[in-house]
């Protein structure tokens, strides 16, 4: 291939990379997904443009070399971090996550001050061989983090919502660019900035495809309607249900679980909801959520947004924030600033 066609695509997905990375760190609503996609947006982004200068100019100056790899070792503990707070809470972890990337922080920095690439490039060879391996193995415990929850989603047999969709598509995106590097020896070293251009304009199609073609397959039920009076006594059921034990509230509820609390088929709960309330499972349930964290957030003024969405049934507050803007029009605290005011 041309090198120019090469570093024309390589550098824009580059560029592109800092651009989506200043986007989420200005844009709304300011969670801390958003921050830790950033920061590993950015992370990325200076990886990739020191591997692409170093392909076309490998006598490029070691500061820019030491950068590089620098923000390299950071990849893997903010993709972690990352898929921690898009599946469950940060706060459930059994370390202080805050103190863990001030720790590795400043051991890059340290490491960078006192062993400097210029005069150490012997070191730095073996640095960037532990870098590759400890970037391994951050993906393998956010895999730990992810299938489970993936397979969660999957069983719901409902549509995944876009931060699901990027969620995956990150760590997907992200152990791509990690093996392109890994395996860099036996292929090309400019195949990671490639990967990561092409991976970031397929992130960027999913976010902005239309929701209707990312439903996934659900169970036919074929053109047998539910008999009237049997719905009425199912929706009955199901609501005193959800009221008196509170379903919604779990963060882990899926279609099968409910249709065993309510001792149905999963096709007949999936054909009762679509077909006779007009509503897919997921808007069933977040209906009952945001109608909850309504409630909270008017009547708990002292309670954070983090502590409603968890209490509300969410374990992401990115997701949280998304649905209650899609029902409400606006943010939960321009709800509960509006409402305080009555």
């Amino acid at each position: 291939m041309n090198s120019q066609i090469l570093f024309f695509f390589s550098a824009l997905g580059a560029f592109n990379g800092l651009l989506l990375t200043t986007y989420l760190l200005f844009s709304k609503p300011a969670t801390i997904q958003r921050r830790l996609l950033a920061m590993l947006m950015l992370a990325i982004s200076l990886r990739v443009t020191k591997s692409i200068w170093f392909y076309f100019d490998p006598d490029i100056g070691k500061q820019f070399l030491q950068l590089g790899l620098s923000a390299c070792f950071l990849i893997g503990p903010f993709l972690y971090l990352y898929i921690v707070s898009q599946v469950s809470t940060l706060e459930k972890l059994r370390f202080n996550w805050k103190l863990h990337l001030g720790l590795l922080l400043s051991l890059v920095i340290g490491i960078g001050i006192l062993y400097p690439y210029q005069s150490n490039v012997a070191l730095w060879g073996w640095v960037y061989k532990v870098i590759n391996i400890t970037w391994g193995i951050y993906i393998i415990v956010a895999a730990i983090q992810l299938f489970p929850k993936a397979a969660a989603w999957r069983r719901e047999n409902t549509r995944w919502s876009k931060e699901q969709l990027l969620c995956i598509n990150v760590f997907a995106g992200t152990t791509i660019i990690w093996l392109a590097y890994f395996t860099a020896s036996y292929t090309s070293y400019i195949v990671g900035a490639l990967s990561f251009s092409l991976i970031l304009y397929v992130s960027l199609s999913l976010w902005f495809i239309s929701p209707k073609s990312l439903k996934l397959s659900e169970q036919a039920y074929g053109n047998k309607k539910i008999n009237q009076e049997v719905a009425v006594q199912l929706e009955k059921r199901l609501n005193e249900l959800m009221n008196n034990e509170q379903l919604y509230k779990n963060a882990n509820l899926t279609l099968p679980t409910l249709a065993k609390k309510l001792q149905v088929s999963v096709p007949q709960l999936s054909q009762l909801l679509n077909d006779n309330l007009n509503k897919s499972f997921a808007l069933f349930v977040n209906e009952l959520r945001i109608q909850e964290a309504k409630r909270l957030l008017v009547e708990n003024s002292h309670m954070t947004m983090e502590l409603i969405s968890e209490a509300s049934g969410y374990n992401s507050q990115s997701t949280f924030y998304s649905s209650f803007k899609h029902f409400e029009n606006i943010t939960p605290a321009q709800y509960r600033k509006r409402h305080s005011a009555l």
